[in-house]
């Protein structure tokens, strides 16, 4: 498999953000004396953050708002420079350039969140698009699909990566190949898809 231009999902992959989120929810149940397996909380986190804060939320009878404040919280963190990278990101990065390819973040964050992890990690994207009212969240492919026509790009030459099941079946309808990011614990991973432990294994799918 050889590929010119990477389809890169944001939160998980490229940038470096579930230990930070674990702790911040972590620290609100502690504070009302319940327990969960960082695990566990992962496999939440592994289908959104919306869905965790619901799940938690009616699970231990919390305030969502808490949650929302401790997620809001963090992410001021990260405004002051806190979310730190994926091993890998900037050489793979950087060697996509290289090539001439591009690099194109394709994300179900909000812009505002997304545009924020973009800028405090310095990450040199060439195009992102985010989920909104407009644009289908992932596993719909449709915001793959508006950048393949965005960029007038052959899918045959894309490669999705991203951490999540719902990642490479985006990437998959669009086309394109796809290698799955086993970053975190619990991930589900669609069979047959390569997987990579490291960022860094990309270098073997890049074209010289």
């Amino acid at each position: 498999m050889t590929v010119r231009h990477v389809f890169w999902d944001l939160g998980g992959t490229l940038v470096n953000s579930y230990p930070s989120i674990r702790k911040a929810f972590l620290s609100v149940l502690n504070g009302t004396g319940t327990r969960i397996s960082e695990s566990e909380l992962q496999q939440m986190l592994n289908v959104s953050i919306q869905n965790t804060i619901e799940t938690l939320s009616s699970r231990f009878d919390i305030a969502p708002e808490r949650f929302d404040q401790a997620y809001t919280a963090l992410k001021e963190k990260w405004a002051q420079g806190a979310a730190p990278l994926m091993p890998g990101a900037v050489s793979v990065m950087t060697e996509i350039k290289r090539m001439r390819g591009l690099n194109l973040v394709v994300t179900n964050r909000d812009e505002r969140s997304a545009k924020l992890l973009v800028r405090v990690t310095k990450l040199r994207v060439d195009d992102m698009i985010c989920a909104s009212e407009t644009m289908p969240r992932k596993p719909d492919p449709t915001m793959h699909l508006e950048l393949l026509k965005r960029h007038n790009l052959d899918p045959a030459e894309c490669l999705g990566v991203g951490d999540r099941d719902i990642d490479t079946i985006a990437a998959q309808a669009a086309g394109m190949q796809t290698v799955q990011f086993v970053g975190s614990p619990g991930a589900r991973v669609p069979v047959g898809v390569p997987t990579i432990g490291s960022l860094i294994d990309l270098h073997h799918y890049l074209r010289p």
